[in-house]
């Protein structure tokens, strides 16, 4: 994973770009694993770990209507995490974070392991539903990020 974060980090710093993170699931674990990176501070804008949906709302301005209706774990909230996460940090790239690492919280229609992914770059945004089988928070976690830095590193 160190790996990936120091590519990416060279990558962000190759094409002068900045990012920053809301992250729910993760804890900040996303922020982390930049942040290890020498150099980091030439890229890394802002991490805002928004783990309550108190959080979701007065920080990054979620509307409480999202998530009555639609839940802290959706990709209608990811989108306005993204969006309004776009707009306080001015980054050029900006992601989102919100999912269930378990083990406990999840139900049938959204199971443990389920996690959204916005990000956003430019103008366009992308919202992905992803799926981890493992059932353990850790993992789960780990898993997450991973699947954050691999899809910047294909971004053009």
């Amino acid at each position: 994973m160190k790996n990936l974060a120091y590519k990416l980090v060279r990558k962000l710093i190759k094409k002068k770009l900045k990012i920053s993170f809301a992250e729910s699931c993760t804890g900040g674990l996303l922020s982390s694993t930049i942040t290890s990176i020498s150099g980091s501070s030439k890229v890394f804008n802002l991490g805002l770990v928004t783990y309550s949906n108190k959080a979701k709302v007065d920080i990054l301005k979620v509307p409480k209507k999202i998530i009555n209706k639609y839940g802290a774990v959706s990709s209608e909230c990811c989108l306005s995490m993204v969006k309004n996460l776009s707009k306080i940090s001015r980054a050029n790239i900006s992601v989102s974070i919100t999912g269930i690492a378990g083990p406990n919280g999840g139900n049938k229609l959204k199971p443990v392991g389920l996690v959204y992914i916005g990000i956003k770059k430019g103008n366009k945004i992308s919202i992905q539903k992803n799926l981890f089988k493992s059932k353990n928070r850790i993992s789960i976690q780990k898993s997450t990020t991973l699947k954050v830095l691999k899809t910047l590193l294909t971004l053009k």
